[in-house]
């Protein structure tokens, strides 16, 4: 068993529960670029990793009172069926092409910066709503706007491995500007435990698991993503939200590089 793997698993558990963000956006770059990981390998093996981490950290949640479940459901009708059919595509039409590949890469480093500029205007961004309060979608435009945010990270999810945390914590902050950091971090790792989940069973379907890897990378990840979700609630939120910020920053960069 590699201490590196296991420490790894560890320091994304602990960003992905305090955060909800850092899964696939900080895990599959490292064992691709880090460890030699086949790129294929390195996406079916990191949504098994994010599924189970991503329960675990689902649990402390609850029990933290961190999690909108209302969301949840209205992510999850649009993301789920959106993961299946990406699957068959997939198994049809074989893996992206390159190209495609750093084009998607580039619009969730775009997408994610957009986020980090959110998070540290929040304030702003509520005064903003609150001063005019039909400025925020409302009824049944919020439930559609969430359904279609679904579908969009089902796709993005299924092809990749990235954007359940960076851009589902974006798309919560800019639907929900009202949710706390601990809120987005609760309620984004709920959303995609199912839908990593589906993704991870097309993957194995698809022969591109490494067992061996995903079991060294829980033994770190399950007491990190424990004690990051608990901490979630635990510190200010100032200190949350740039903590957030932070991890947020560092996906871009290595989404871009």
């Amino acid at each position: 068993m590699s201490i590196q793997f296991v420490l790894s698993g560890f320091a994304v558990g602990v960003l992905v529960g305090m955060t909800g963000v850092g899964g696939g956006s900080l895990m599959t770059p490292l064992l691709t670029l880090m460890f030699g990981v086949t790129p294929s390998v390195a996406v079916g093996t990191d949504l098994a990793f994010a599924s189970i981490t991503k329960s675990v950290g689902t649990v402390t949640h609850r029990s933290r009172g961190t999690v909108h479940w209302d969301i949840v459901g209205r992510l999850c009708l649009g993301a789920l069926p959106a993961a299946l059919l990406a699957t068959l595509a997939l198994q049809y039409f074989g893996p992206l092409n390159a190209a495609i590949g750093k084009i998607i890469r580039y619009s969730i480093a775009v997408s994610v910066l957009l986020t980090v500029v959110a998070i540290l205007f929040r304030g702003k961004m509520l005064a903003w709503v609150h001063a005019s309060p039909s400025r925020q979608l409302q009824g049944r435009g919020l439930v559609a706007a969430t359904v279609a945010s679904g579908v969009l990270l089902g796709t993005l999810v299924t092809i990749s491995s990235i954007g359940a945390g960076a851009i589902g914590a974006t798309l919560l902050v800019m639907l929900y500007p009202r949710l706390t950091p601990a809120e987005v971090a609760g309620t984004d790792i709920a959303y995609a435990v199912p839908l990593t989940a589906i993704a991870a069973v097309g993957h194995w379907w698809l022969g591109s698991i490494n067992w061996n890897l995903l079991l060294t990378l829980l033994v770190g990840s399950v007491p990190g993503i424990t004690l990051g979700a608990w901490a979630a609630r635990a510190v200010p939120e100032r200190f949350l939200r740039g903590m957030l910020a932070m991890t947020l920053a560092t996906v871009a960069y290595k989404l871009i590089h």
